[in-house]
């Protein structure tokens, strides 16, 4: 099972992970924010920004390759919201101003999931008197996701290794099949999760 999927190199020594977990959260919190709030027009936020974020990958010392790798892995998410952008007058400026200002907050969330491991996030969120109900969330779907992604991972092996010849569109419907499948093991997955968690008292 891939335990590090998420927050691979988050335990790393540098100086970026030697900082407060604390200091980390409230700093990308804010650098979000603030990009999210800049006027398009400040392009010289957005390229010291840009040239901060690289600084800081370099400081962590975290694989460039890697950080690229996870950033295209969210591109189509981003270029999805911004496409539909286009369907409005002059919808290119807004289009390319979401794709900046979405790149620069992704590449802040991966910095942050990457420098500061995700038990000392939840003890941060925790000490700032965060819903407790949503802190248990984030924990349980942390330590899920690690089932699906093997989940998902042995059934695409199981799948190819009763496939030997098949063409490309053959390829996407097999793909289709193993997404479609994981998503019901996923639901009957979590109806026992929930009904052993009920049974023990959670949640009363």
């Amino acid at each position: 099972m891939r335990h590090n999927y998420i927050d691979r190199y988050a335990r790393l020594d540098s100086p970026v992970h030697r900082l407060p977990a604390a200091f980390k959260l409230i700093a990308a919190l804010a650098l979000v924010l603030w990009t999210v709030a800049t006027p398009p027009s400040e392009t010289w936020y957005f390229a010291g920004c840009a040239l901060f974020l690289v600084a800081l990958v370099f400081a962590a010392r975290l694989p460039v390759g890697f950080v690229a790798l996870r950033l295209l892995a969210l591109e189509p998410l981003v270029i999805g919201v911004a496409i539909l952008a286009l369907l409005q007058p002059g919808g290119l400026p807004v289009m390319l101003r979401i794709l900046m200002k979405s790149n620069l907050c992704l590449l802040t969330v991966l910095l942050l999931s990457n420098t500061t491991p995700f038990a000392e996030i939840l003890r941060v969120l925790r000490r700032i008197r965060v819903p407790s109900l949503l802190v248990t969330i984030l924990a349980l779907m942390y330590r899920y996701v690690f089932l699906l992604i093997d989940q998902g991972e042995r059934m695409a092996r199981a799948r190819e290794s009763r496939t030997f010849t098949v063409r490309r569109a053959g390829r996407w419907k097999l793909a289709a099949g193993v997404v479609s499948q994981l998503f019901v093991r996923s639901t009957e997955r979590a109806e026992r999760i929930y009904a052993a968690m009920t049974a023990r008292g959670w949640g009363s």
